[in-house]
This record gives C-alpha cells, sequence and structure tokens, in this order.
C-alpha cells in the first residue's frame, strides 16, 4: 500500500469522525478546502462514493461505512503492534478520550492520575466526539451513556447538571446576549441548548466549547456550562436554575479485554476516585461559597 494512500485513508477516518470538514481540519491541521479536495481525490482513486455531502455535514455511504469499518481493524492491528513494541520498551502508554471540562479537570489534576513514580505515560485526547473504544482508537473513555458495546466494560461515577452563567453580577443595558459554539460544531447536547431555544438572542459563537468560559469571564454575555464547571468559579453566577432537560449520567469506559492491564487498571482506579470525590459538585451541587 503507498504511504499518500495510508495518508488519505487516515485523512478518510477523521471526516468519519469528526462528521465533517471541520472536525477533520481541527485533528489533522489542513484546512477544510485541502481535506475536501483529498476526500474528492480518494472517492476517485478507488472509484467509489464514499460520502454524502451536505451543509449539516458529511455522512457515510454503505461503501464509506465499509470502508471505514476495515480502517478501524487496521487501526486496531497497528495498535496492539505499537503497544507490543512499547511494552518491550518499558513505555507503556494510557490513551484517554475525554470532553472539553472532564478533560479539563483532569488536567488541573494530573498529578493524582500519573506521577514521575509510575512506569506508564498518558496520552489525553480532548474532543466532544463520542469516546471509541471498540477497537482501541483509546484505552479509557469518558461518555455521557451507559455503553450499549458487549465488549466494553463501565463505571458509573454519577451525574452531570448544567446551568447558563454569567459574569457575577453583570447587568446588561439591553437584551441579554447569549454565547454559543457555532451550530456546526455543536456535538453535545448542552451545546446546541442555546441554538434551540435562544437562537435570536446569540451575540457571539466560537468554534469550541473551551471559549465559553473565557468570554462568560469577560462579560460577553451568558452560556450553557456545566455545573462543575461554572460552580467552581467564584467569578460567575447562574442565570435560572439547572437546565435539567441537560443532566446526564456519567460513565468511566474501557475495553473489557484490557481493563485488567496495571496501567490501565490503575488509572482507572485513580480517574475513579476524582471524579467521585467531585461528584456533588458535577451533579449541581453547589458549593457553601455560593
Amino acid at each position: 500500500m503507498k504511504n499518500a494512500l495510508w495518508d488519505s485513508y487516515q485523512l478518510f477516518l477523521d471526516v468519519a469522525r469528526g462528521g465533517g470538514l471541520t472536525g477533520a481540519a481541527s485533528s489533522s491541521g489542513l484546512s477544510p478546502a485541502t481535506i475536501g479536495r483529498r476526500m474528492l481525490d480518494l472517492e476517485s482513486q478507488i472509484g467509489r462514493s464514499l460520502f454524502q455531502r451536505s451543509q449539516t455535514g458529511y455522512v457515510l455511504t454503505g461503501d464509506g461505512q465499509e470502508l471505514f469499518d476495515q480502517l478501524l481493524e487496521m487501526e486496531a492491528a497497528a495498535r496492539k503492534i505499537e503497544s507490543w513494541q512499547r511494552d518491550a520498551q518499558g513505555a507503556a502508554i494510557v490513551r484517554i478520550a475525554a470532553g472539553t471540562w472532564v478533560g479539563w479537570l483532569l488536567s488541573q489534576n494530573m498529578p493524582s492520575i500519573c506521577s514521575e513514580r509510575d512506569g506508564f505515560r498518558i496520552d489525553l485526547n480532548l474532543a466532544e466526539r463520542r469516546a471509541s473504544l471498540a477497537h482501541r482508537e483509546s484505552d479509557i473513555g469518558i461518555r455521557a451513556f451507559e455503553p450499549e458495546e458487549t465488549n466494553l466494560a463501565a463505571v458509573k461515577t454519577g451525574d452531570v447538571a448544567y446551568a447558563a452563567y454569567q459574569a457575577r453580577n453583570m447587568r446588561f443595558a439591553g437584551p441579554r446576549r447569549w454565547i454559543a459554539v457555532a451550530e456546526e460544531d455543536a456535538i453535545s447536547a448542552y451545546l446546541r441548548w442555546p441554538h434551540q431555544n435562544q437562537r435570536e438572542a446569540i451575540a457571539v459563537t466560537v468554534n469550541r466549547p473551551r471559549s465559553l468560559y473565557d468570554l462568560v469571564l469577560a462579560g460577553a454575555g451568558i452560556a450553557v456550562l456545566p455545573c462543575f464547571v461554572g460552580d467552581l468559579e467564584p467569578r460567575l453566577e447562574r442565570v435560572g436554575e439547572e437546565v435539567a432537560s441537560l443532566r446526564h449520567g456519567q460513565w468511566i469506559v474501557m475495553n473489557d479485554a484490557d481493563r485488567h492491564r496495571r496501567e490501565i487498571r490503575t488509572v482507572v482506579d485513580r480517574m475513579t476516585r476524582l471524579l467521585k470525590s467531585h461528584a456533588d459538585l458535577f451533579a449541581g451541587n453547589r458549593p457553601t461559597y455560593i
């Protein structure tokens, strides 16, 4: 297989996983226009239509799904070889897939997840898309629903609540202004909520959830955030009560065949302790100083 073709296959996986060119651009570093041309070239090269294209994104055709499944199997095999090589070199890597805000919390507490005394390293991948573990793209994932795949194991850590936040004591001279992630990037339910409920009041859009926090702190408007993020920031205050329709459970998920590997078991145990120690905040129970 030519390297150029394999590079196109990897880019195809980015588009399929991201649901379009924008998601693939953030993961590949290429422009959406370049990725679009590369996908047209790939379809021409293999003689099959891989995507149904629309303004809302890219959806796999039957041939596209078949190629996607085959490439996942190839990726899984390649990762097993990489893991085997790393084990021989004594440098195991534990790959964690998490959303923006759980990743934010993990980053703040990384010494409790992996320290200089551990014989493994952490690869932390942050994205709003669903963590895929069935083909070992990641070793550990955080999901908002209990996995249905029979080859995955899961530990529930509690519930996650959401609310609207603004800068503390902020007063709008005119109508309230809302901040939202751009609709094409709004993958999660809490990111879609402003578009579904405050569309006419949206004054600022961004392409990454992390920017919502900074913009709210700057007084640019109101945004929906997880309560464990908004309530921990004394410079923010809730606008109204919890958005009850957004509440969901949270699970740490891992491949059932790998969960007994020492380094994975260690990281899962530490992540479980960390997330459960914040269970009240995740569930929207405000700190006593609020």
